[in-house]
């Protein structure tokens, strides 16, 4: 029996029931904008706004250095950390805010392999983001050379790639290309049956999809603040390390705020205890209030809802996009099956890049990624279901008339 076509209207629909509706008006989204890239940068959420300026007309203005205690600066890293902790299924004490997610990953993957010292392989995925290779490359060259890092082309590969070698598997939960989403706690236990340690890089995860690193028995982790978290461009990241490691798993950055005296100013290092080993130096107070500000809007959203929204959505787009833009040149590049992708649809296309910035040009923003993907994110706390709608409309009259084929569109930025 054929289904019934889909309207404007059954969108509205679906938004005037949205359980999760009220939390939009906490963002300052510009008119007009359908904003599809929280998954890049989220915006900005007005409670940050307000208590960032507080934070420097006040605690910074008049309260100057005696804020590090009166105000609580001192132990934002571990506050911050806390209520990102129970977003992510962390133990109590497990998670620190600091650095960004290269510096995190640096610190976890050395405390990692040093973990595992009669094993010298490092496995990771060629669709892995850059960074965490990258940093994977220079720690192995750091430490003499005595590492490989692996990459498998396919998740199917993983099975065969657990040797007796490898020491850590390091993966994204959620691939930032195509948002390919990993079962962590089948992968988890995977590794482990083959005695290697894991270490998650949840930069599309957190607040994106659920995610309990405790019942995935996951043992580091690392993170950034300014995707779906909205902690502002270049939030603080933050990393987990399990309560097992903490006592034994050391990291190189032995800067004075993970030492367990910091201001006897002792000549020799001397590590904390706890998750605190893991900070380096001194935390930035301003763009850390933010990130504070935003975590306490999380503390308000039902994980659960949130996924079954991003479903809803993500499901709308495929669908709507499959139908109304068909014969365009667009190919589905996420997984199909909802269990198995995040909350980010990518869609190839030949000319990919000029079709974003069209997209882009109308106040329909999402991004590029190399060579040819348009990816959309769908933040369920201030996406609406007719911004798909509208999204898809735009997307199909742009490459039925063309509009995409200008100059300026075809002129690469720096960032895409």
């Amino acid at each position: 029996m054929p289904q019934p076509e889909m309207t404007r209207e059954d969108f509205a629909a679906r938004d005037a029931a949205d359980p999760l509706a009220p939390f939009r008006a906490e963002f300052e989204l510009p008119e007009g904008v359908i904003y599809l890239d929280g998954n890049s940068l989220g915006p900005l959420p007005r409670i940050a706004r307000e208590r960032v300026a507080a934070c420097v007309s006040e605690e910074w203005g008049n309260g100057l250095i005696r804020s590090w205690n009166d105000a609580g600066w001192i132990n934002l890293p571990a506050r911050v950390g806390d209520k990102i902790g129970a977003l992510i299924g962390a133990e109590p004490d497990s998670v620190v805010a600091a650095d960004s997610t290269s510096v995190n990953l640096f610190k976890c993957l050395s405390a990692a392999l040093a973990l595992r010292p009669g094993r010298t392989v490092i496995v990771s995925e060629k669709s892995n983001f850059p960074t965490d290779l990258y940093m994977a490359e220079g720690l192995s060259a750091l430490l003499g050379g005595r590492h490989e890092l692996r990459l498998i082309e396919d998740p199917s590969e993983l099975p065969g790639a657990l040797t007796d070698e490898v020491a850590v598997l390091m993966l994204t939960h959620v691939n930032y290309r195509t948002g390919y989403m990993h079962d962590m706690k089948a992968v988890t236990a995977a590794a482990h049956e083959a005695g290697a340690l894991t270490l998650w890089d949840l930069a599309h995860s957190a607040g994106a999809v659920p995610v309990d690193l405790a019942i995935a028995n996951a043992d580091f982790a690392v993170g950034c603040g300014y995707k779906y978290l909205n902690g502002g461009p270049g939030a603080p990241a933050f990393l987990y390390v399990a309560p097992r490691h903490q006592q034994d798993a050391t990291q190189p950055l032995t800067g004075w705020f993970s030492h367990k005296a910091p201001f006897a100013f002792d000549h020799r290092f001397a590590p904390t205890d706890g998750i605190g080993k893991f900070l380096c130096g001194t935390p930035p107070v301003l763009a850390m209030t933010a990130l504070d500000a935003a975590m306490d809007i999380w503390a308000r959203a039902d994980m659960n809802a949130v996924r079954e929204k991003s479903v809803s959505l993500t499901e709308s787009f495929i669908t709507l996009v499959e139908k109304r833009c068909a014969g365009l040149g667009l190919t589905l590049a996420s997984p199909r099956a909802a269990a198995q992708r995040g909350s980010q649809i990518s869609f190839a296309h030949e000319s990919g890049y000029p079709v974003m910035q069209a997209l882009i040009d109308r106040g329909v923003i999402g991004d590029f990624r190399a060579p040819d993907l348009l990816r959309f994110g769908f933040t369920p706390l201030y996406t609406r279901f007719t911004d798909v709608w509208d999204a898809v409309e735009h997307l199909r009259d742009i490459l039925e008339t063309g509009a995409w084929d200008r100059p300026e569109f075809h002129a690469r930025a720096t960032v895409t």
